[in-house]
């Protein structure tokens, strides 16, 4: 197990991050060459496992991108974004005219230099779009967000070991091989039947995309002999969701309401599908 004094953060800030519940996850994964993730978020599972290569992927293709530039050129990515980070930046005016700019361009490093700093400036750290594909969220009002240029060459480092790729987790899923193991952390389904799913990706992911990445995992698993692990609230709908599984309990503290300084333990959810 990896010393707690030697985790590594994500330089995004990014809602349902696995820094907390890293140990556990070590746990779980068998001795494989290979970590595969379907769906790669900010990427902590990542920079706190020791693989000799990785396939991460996700729909959200400005996510993808950034990963890819910061990866390519990471000396000039660093210089460039560390430009943005300025007290005439935090302010409402310029984050609205730079959110503004971010949804109108084209070019694909630009707009990775732009999602970094929105993603530290916007309120929460939240990945929200429109249904016209546009970033929305709000200003966040901070005193001063940081600029995480360890965080930044670290990840750049290690992404050496990593493929980059932007394609629906089915895609990538029936790609997996046996020395592989494949690690899920889609966005999660609600707590109760009165929770809003907000989408961090044009399209979202309703109910049945959970159904067909549980039915998914299990057939792969099953057929392919490799480990499978998904990772969701801990909930009535969950449990019979990954009953073929061997489930594991953990309670992790999150911040579940508007209110960003509201944070309580709610209970997460290891489906864990064994390739034997």
């Amino acid at each position: 197990m990896q010393n707690k004094a030697l985790k590594h953060r994500a330089f995004l800030k990014w809602a349902g991050g696995k820094y907390k519940l890293v140990e556990e996850l070590q746990a779980c994964f068998p001795e494989s060459k290979t970590l595969v993730e379907p769906f790669v978020g900010a990427g902590s599972v990542f920079l706190n496992t020791d693989f000799d290569s990785y396939v991460l992927n996700d729909i959200n293709a400005d996510l993808i991108s950034l990963y890819q530039h910061l990866r390519e050129t990471p000396e000039l990515y660093v210089d460039e974004a560390r430009k943005y980070f300025t007290d005439g930046n935090n302010q409402a005016e310029s984050y609205y005219k730079l959110r503004a700019e971010f949804n109108e361009s084209t070019d694909s490093f630009h707009r990775s230099i732009l999602f970094l700093y929105l993603n530290r400036y916007c309120y929460n750290g939240l990945c929200r779009y429109n249904q016209s594909g546009g970033f929305n969220v709000p200003f966040g009002r901070y005193v001063k967000p940081y600029f995480p240029e360890k965080e930044l060459y670290f990840f750049a480092e290690k992404s050496q070991k990593a493929t980059f790729t932007c394609l629906p987790f089915q895609q990538v899923m029936k790609k997996a091989k046996k020395n592989q193991v494949v690690y899920c952390d889609p966005p999660y389904a609600p707590i109760s039947a009165t929770a809003n799913f907000t989408s961090y990706a044009k399209g979202g992911f309703g109910i049945s995309d959970q159904e067909e990445l549980a039915k998914l995992a299990a057939k792969i698993s099953k057929n392919k002999k490799l480990t499978v692990i998904i990772s969701n609230h801990d909930t009535p709908f969950t449990r019979k969701l990954y009953k073929s599984a061997e489930l594991n309990s953990l309670k992790v503290s999150r911040s579940i309401s508007q209110k960003g300084g509201s944070r309580k333990q709610v209970s997460e959810l290891l489906a864990v599908y064994q390739g034997i």
